[in-house]
């Protein structure tokens, strides 16, 4: 047997031809192309969806819905690290949501929900104007000289 060659090709037995079902009578798989006869699953396009039980009420519609779901109202922060802000951002400059969208953290579209985070370290004096800042980075951001602002979010009350 010849020695295996990981570069050269694959393992014997890797690369197998695929069922030509539906060729006629001697391939093997032929009339019925293995489907066998008659019934749903036998036609084209016969298949039933996940949780289907043959025409009675599926399970997930039997039982009620119970409890509640605060996926509607959750909101998703892009969070962002301190070192992130140092390379990118120079001294005396303003990190906001259009100055991040220039530099590439957070789509030019996206109305997205912006939080600063403590990881790494800066020493450039940035004001900060965000969604949200976690206490570390509160902390080092004003001990390099820099400034911190939460941008207040419009509630359901003020839209109506």
């Amino acid at each position: 047997m010849a020695e295996y060659n990981p570069i050269l090709s694959a393992p014997q037995g890797a690369n197998k031809k695929p069922k030509r079902v539906g060729r006629g009578s001697s391939s093997g798989l032929g009339s019925t192309a293995g489907k066998g006869n008659k019934g749903q699953q036998s036609r084209s396009g016969g298949k039933t969806y996940v949780g289907f039980e043959g025409g009675q009420m599926p399970l997930y519609r039997r039982i009620a819905m119970k409890g509640f779901s605060n996926y509607p109202f959750k909101k998703e922060y892009v969070c962002i690290n301190l070192d992130q802000l140092d390379a990118k951002f120079n001294d005396g400059e303003t990190v906001d949501k259009a100055a991040l969208a220039a530099k590439g953290f957070i789509s030019k579209k996206s109305s997205s929900l912006v939080k600063i985070l403590g990881n790494g370290d800066i020493a450039k004096k940035l004001t900060v104007i965000v969604d949200k800042v976690s206490a570390s980075a509160k902390e080092k951001i004003e001990k390099a000289g820099g400034s911190v602002s939460i941008v207040e979010a419009k509630s359901a009350e003020n839209n109506e």
